[in-house]
């Protein structure tokens, strides 16, 4: 993980270990559907925090957006 920007990563790390693990692995991809996403970088985004990063399986570019509560 890069940390890309300091208020995105604290929102990050206030999700529980086991759920930030279970949205890293449900990814979607459009090459080879729901994925993990790897080498990612966390933005702070109006709604919530984006996950930037590459596919496990293929290695393309995906993004998962977590909204805020």
């Amino acid at each position: 993980m890069s940390i890309s920007d300091i208020n995105a990563e604290k929102k990050w790390r206030k999700i529980p270990k086991e759920m930030r693990e279970r949205l890293l692995s449900n990814v979607f991809c459009l090459k080879c559907r729901v994925t993990t996403i790897e080498d990612y970088s966390v933005f702070d985004e109006d709604n919530g925090i984006l996950l930037q990063g590459k596919c496990k399986t293929c290695g393309g570019e995906v993004a998962r957006l977590i909204e805020d509560e």
